[in-house]
């Protein structure tokens, strides 16, 4: 695959107001340890039915003589936030060192690391690169965060910059969504945040945002056809595939997640569950970056869904964005059909 979003523990020493899950938060005591007991548990079955490999064809490079360049794939590791102890003890550092051996002879992978970045230190960051870390990237560059607000992010990032350069690590060419990293020699690093043109955009109708109102888009804002949608999510083995993964192991065609999962890492292998739902008409909408198409043949016309992503914001105004509808075509049509299709492969796997 191109690419695997794996958000392995929901604990956060933040609770930021445009978080589209929440669940990342602070923990603490049983509750923290029940959180990070659920990823320490898991990420080894995860890991084992990951692909084989983490190499992929890149569509857009083709070769001389026919067929496309093939380049090596990442997986970006992220929370919550992946250096709170003791998640980055007991999760994040086996989970890389897993991540290394499954792969370095096997076509290798870019191990990237997605943190707000206020707590690296010297030591970490020698760990995490000691583990193989390709990239350090900085998501928590935006005025959500608190203390980041304007200008206030600029200290953070110089005592960073200060560390990164100290180590030989270079800034990285490309912003984030990650088209062209396939191109870098590591290790690299970036900053990036809840921007406009940057990952969340207008931020998704999820989470805290939702709940805050912060969500800026409209119906004319199509999340599955961006990075990080479900767009491509079936193609595995070819440019433009990444799936979401969570600490228990569930998987999603898009990091917003959808009203259900597609299955779990627990019990199956990635690509199995892939291979299954590929050819059904939903998830091929899904793939293809249009949702509006998801439920034309279970019943659902385009002029239904549409009508269904209407609905009111918490604050009680009226808000219309396509997340709405694809919520409500799962919640009333596709969990069954998707436990269904669970349920078969495991009988056949037996």
């Amino acid at each position: 695959m191109e690419s695997l979003y794996y958000s392995i523990s929901y604990a956060c020493h933040r609770k930021c107001k445009h978080c589209y899950d929440d669940r990342f938060r602070p923990y603490v005591r049983d509750a923290l340890e029940n959180v990070v007991l659920e990823g320490e548990q898991a990420h080894e079955k995860i890991i084992r039915n990951l692909p084989d490999t983490m190499t992929y064809l890149d569509l857009q490079s083709t070769i001389e003589g026919g067929g496309f360049e093939k380049k090596q794939g990442r997986i970006v590791l992220s929370g919550g936030e992946v250096l709170v102890d003791p998640v980055r003890t007991r999760i994040l550092y086996p989970v890389l060192e897993k991540l290394t051996a499954k792969y370095e002879n096997n076509g290798g992978i870019r191990i990237i690391v997605q943190t707000t970045g206020d707590l690296v230190t010297e030591e970490i960051l020698d760990d995490l690169l000691s583990r193989g870390v390709w990239m350090i990237s900085i998501s928590g560059m935006d005025d959500y965060h608190v203390g980041m607000q304007g200008d206030k992010k600029n200290d953070l990032i110089e005592k960073l910059e200060t560390m990164f350069h100290a180590r030989n690590m270079k800034p990285s060419g490309h912003a984030a969504p990650v088209k062209d990293w396939s191109e870098e020699e590591g290790p690299v690093y970036h900053f990036f945040g809840a921007e406009d043109d940057e990952w969340i955009g207008k931020l998704w109708p999820r989470g805290r945002a939702w709940e805050n109102g912060l969500s800026r888009a409209t119906i004319k804002d199509n999340f599955c056809n961006n990075w990080s949608g479900g767009k491509g999510f079936l193609n595995h083995g070819y440019s433009g595939s990444e799936v979401s993964i969570e600490p228990g192991g569930d998987i999603y065609p898009c990091c917003l997640k959808t009203k259900a999962p597609y299955g779990n890492l627990t019990e199956e292998k990635l690509t199995d569950i892939l291979d299954d739902l590929s050819g059904h008409p939903v998830f091929e909408a899904i793939n293809a970056g249009n949702p509006v198409r998801m439920g034309k043949s279970e019943g659902w016309s385009m002029e239904r869904f549409l009508e269904a992503s209407n609905t009111e914001t918490p604050q009680g105004k009226p808000y219309a964005n396509l997340c709405i509808g694809c919520d409500k075509f799962h919640a009333e049509i596709l969990k069954p059909i998707i436990e269904e299709r669970r349920k078969n492969r495991l009988a056949k796997n037996q």
